[in-house]
């Protein structure tokens, strides 16, 4: 650790992307790296920055492995927290220890288009009066929130930052939501107004993608909602309020919508099947009908093909208009038949 903040600092010579010092009522003031150094080297700030309800964020990137090395150098925090910050794994997690909470929670990352974002993973340790925030893909809920604090929107907790990122995922979420539901008005208005020229598999096709990207998100956003019903779950008082409770009502909002979303889906998709089932017994029934039919006329011809002698109608000059005429009367009569024992 020693020969990393050697030379003024070089712990923090890559994957720094912010270090600012925020107080309520302020402008976020942005922080020398030797402050930051002294920070999380010694666990307190200079004593120019103890007085006042101030609290700092520090964001790195870990992308690099020397930045993740840069992190799990850090001498202030507990091993398990530097693990959970270098950690490449998407999983999510929330833990405490004595008054530090940490762990990693999703959001959306800005290397795909709105219609189909991916999911990222960012992590955290949050104390009284520091949050410490690492990424490897650029988070704009970070951003989004990083901003509001620059515009002078500072809360007086950090945890509440946290909380302002979930809200902020949360409402991509609902944004999501309603693009997927409009897919499925455009299903459903396919389905109500169903004729012979109807696309059912266009119709599949949405209802398809629908379903898959609400799967997806539920996978994401179940493990989150289950970690803050977590009863054995115990925060800092500073951030019971603000963290657990805040967080925990936006999180089961959404996935009480995603729910919604998912039977939606569900039950036009069985409106779908119900409709491709009766298309293809129409078909089936057209068919069958028309089997029916020329099975009479089947019989005739094979009858009048036969290689054998003394066929009748094979001396007349009208034997073929007689066969045909046969053959028609056959299948009047089946037609009959099939509309007596109310087959068609």
């Amino acid at each position: 650790m020693a020969d990393l903040l050697s030379e003024g600092g070089t712990l923090l010579r890559d994957g720094l992307v912010w270090a600012i010092y925020c107080r309520p009522g302020q402008e976020p003031q942005e922080l020398e790296r030797d402050v930051v150094v002294h920070r999380l080297t010694t666990g307190n700030f200079p004593p120019e920055f103890a007085e006042g309800e101030g609290w700092a964020w520090f964001h790195f990137d870990i992308v690099h492995t020397m930045s993740r090395h840069q992190i799990e150098t850090i001498p202030s925090l507990p091993e398990e927290v530097r693990q959970v910050l270098t950690n490449l794994e998407r999983s999510t997690r929330l833990e405490s220890e004595g008054d530090i909470v940490f762990g990693a929670l999703p959001a959306f990352d800005d290397t795909s288009t709105d219609d189909d974002r991916n999911v990222s993973t960012w992590r955290f340790a949050l104390e009284s009066d520091l949050l410490l925030t690492t990424r490897r893909h650029p988070i704009p809920a970070l951003g989004v929130v990083f901003h509001e604090l620059k515009r002078g929107l500072v809360p007086r907790s950090p945890a509440k930052v946290v909380d302002r990122a979930l809200l902020e995922f949360a409402d991509t979420l609902r944004r999501d939501f309603a693009r997927l539901d409009d897919q499925l008005d455009r299903a459903e208005d396919v389905l109500l107004m169903l004729d012979r020229d109807t696309d059912l598999g266009r119709v599949s096709g949405l209802l398809g993608m629908v379903r898959r990207r609400s799967t997806e998100l539920r996978r994401v956003l179940a493990p989150v909602d289950r970690i803050f019903r977590d009863e054995e779950l115990e925060l800092p008082e500073w951030a019971e309020d603000d963290l657990k409770d805040r967080s925990h009502r936006q999180v089961h909002a959404a996935l009480d919508d995603l729910m919604a979303l998912q039977d939606r889906a569900r039950s036009l998709q069985d409106e779908l099947t119900s409709n491709q089932a009766e298309e293809t017994n129409r078909r089936l029934y057209i068919l069958t009908v028309g089997t029916i039919l020329m099975l009479p006329a089947t019989l005739v011809t094979g009858f009048f093909g036969m290689n054998t002698g003394g066929m009748f109608l094979t001396n007349g000059t009208w034997g073929t208009v007689d066969a045909g005429g046969l053959c028609f009367l056959i299948m009047m009569g089946t037609w009959f038949l099939l509309k007596v024992i109310r087959f068609l």
